[in-house]
């Protein structure tokens, strides 16, 4: 409601127009490593600006610096550091990438690091932003194959009244668009795990089917180590007094911790149907074995009447009466026959064979 009465109130204000004289020369960023730099005035886009010229912009009120890089070198890093007095700590992290999600505070600046994730050839592909967010700016850098802000910046410009609330919204709108990423992933691997299930009632699951389903699970519990300090991240916004944060804009982090838990509690139900997959596998291949097993036993006993029938009346002794019986090999073989045919109809009715 916050949110709402203080974007209504700058539709009906009049719109704050800097003059030539006011503003720096605005240049198209063209380096390597800068993926856009730009500076947004009550909510208007100015124009781009080069890292060189970002501080001229810092303490002008309502003005926000958004820039994102990808995968920078140090000296660039280096050279934003100069222009927002970024922490050094804060800076050896956005170097080197694979850091947890974390928030930290730096004096009057925050530093986020987030976990990216999308699909890519049936594979959850992992990316790295670290976000350094202090009043007057934001500095995105995205390590990895992770999905551009293009997207998020075009829509924070089309909504000019909530651009106006500065930098936070900003690291609202990008943790927002992350966590939404994380939906896609889930519905790709919700589907196949649903593949998987009816496979395993039609038919055996083979060799590369298990090992699928280990690979998912492992993929998945990268995905929650990734998810899960996030919901601390937007809790700390949702509720401390960090440096800069409109109390307006509290309802929105409550909304994207409410998508984190959403996103965890998927994840944690997708690890037990592929658990159960899993079991459910391993018992219908045992109970095949035990099948094939009880098989094997039941005309390995059928087999051992003629066997040792055959072994006796094989040795070479002459002393042996049942030789010297006229039908005695007539005999001999209904008595294997009998036991055979008893022994075959018990296992029959033990449904052994």
């Amino acid at each position: 409601m916050a949110l709402q009465e203080t974007e209504n109130a700058g539709d009906e204000a009049a719109p704050h127009v800097v003059s030539p004289e006011q503003t720096p020369p605005v240049k198209p960023c063209s380096r390597p490593g800068v993926i856009a730099a730009a500076v947004y005035e009550h909510g208007q886009r100015i124009g781009d600006i080069e890292i060189q010229d970002a501080r001229k912009w810092r303490g002008r009120e309502k003005a926000v610096v958004w820039i994102g890089l990808h995968e920078p070198d140090n000296a660039l890093l280096r050279e934003v550091q100069a222009q927002f007095g970024l922490h050094d700590l804060a800076i050896e992290d956005a170097s080197h990438a694979h850091q947890r999600p974390k928030l930290e505070i730096y004096g009057d600046s925050i530093f986020v690091v987030a976990r990216t994730a999308h699909m890519a050839k049936d594979e959850i592909v992992f990316g790295e932003t670290h976000l350094f967010v202090g009043r007057g700016y934001v500095v995105s850098v995205r390590h990895g194959p992770s999905t551009s802000y293009n997207l998020v910046r075009q829509r924070c410009e089309a909504s000019p009244a909530s651009l106006a609330h500065g930098e936070n919204y900003i690291l609202y709108s990008i943790l927002d668009f992350i966590v939404d990423n994380y939906m896609p992933v889930l519905e790709g691997i919700h589907s196949e795990v649903e593949e998987l299930e009816e496979r395993l009632l039609r038919e055996r699951l083979d060799k590369k089917d298990i090992e699928r389903l280990y690979m998912l699970r492992r993929s998945l519990l990268r995905l929650r180590n990734a998810v899960v300090p996030l919901v601390d991240v937007c809790r700390r916004h949702e509720h401390l007094d960090l440096p800069g944060m409109d109390a307006s804009l509290h309802a929105l982090f409550r909304d994207v911790t409410d998508h984190v838990r959403r996103v965890q509690e998927d994840i944690d139900t997708l690890r037990e149907v592929l658990a159960f997959t899993f079991e459910a596998s391993l018992m219908i291949g045992q109970s095949e074995q035990t099948e094939i097993s009880r098989k094997l036993a039941s005309w390995a006993a059928i087999l051992a009447v003629p066997t040792a029938v055959a072994g006796i009346y094989g040795m070479n002794f002459d002393d042996m009466p049942e030789l010297k019986m006229r039908y005695g090999y007539f005999v001999v073989l209904l008595f294997i026959f009998f036991v055979c045919a008893s022994l075959y109809r018990m296992f029959r009715r033990a449904k052994w064979l």
